[in-house]
C-alpha cells in the first residue's frame, strides 16, 4: 500500500477527486495549507498599501491506494493539477504499513 501527498492548486481540486474517482479512487484528505516554493510569494495591493505574500495558498491531498494503482492515481493527479504554469505544486509518495478500518476492524487493502 502506498500513501500519496500531493500539493495542488486549491481551484484544481474538483478536476483531481473527479480524475481519480474515475478510475476507482473514492476517498481523500484534504487540508488547507500555505507554503512556497520556486515561486517564491508574490506582491499585492491592499488599501494603496504594497505588501507581500510570502506563502501561497495551496490544498494538501492525502490519499491511500493500493500499489497496483498507485501509477494510475499519480498520472491521474498529475493530468488533473497541471496547468503548465509555476506552483503546480507536487506529489509525493509513501509506503502504507498497516492500514485498519476502525468500524469493522478490516486491515491491509481490504481497509482501503
Amino acid at each position: 500500500m502506498k500513501q500519496i501527498t500531493a500539493i495542488i492548486k486549491p481551484f484544481k481540486l474538483d478536476d483531481v477527486r473527479d480524475a481519480l474517482h474515475d478510475i476507482g479512487i473514492h476517498g481523500m484528505t484534504v487540508t488547507e495549507v500555505k507554503g512556497y516554493g520556486r515561486q517564491k510569494g508574490h506582491t499585492e495591493m491592499y488599501r494603496g498599501a504594497e505588501y507581500v505574500v510570502d506563502f501561497l495558498p495551496k490544498l494538501k491531498l492525502e490519499i491511500a491506494v493500493a500499489a497496483s494503482t498507485l501509477d494510475a492515481a499519480v498520472e491521474a493527479i498529475i493530468n488533473a493539477a497541471q496547468t503548465g504554469k509555476i506552483g503546480d505544486g507536487k506529489i509525493f509518495v509513501t509506503d502504507i504499513e498497516q492500514t485498519i478500518r476502525i468500524r469493522t476492524g478490516e486491515t491491509g487493502e481490504e481497509a482501503l
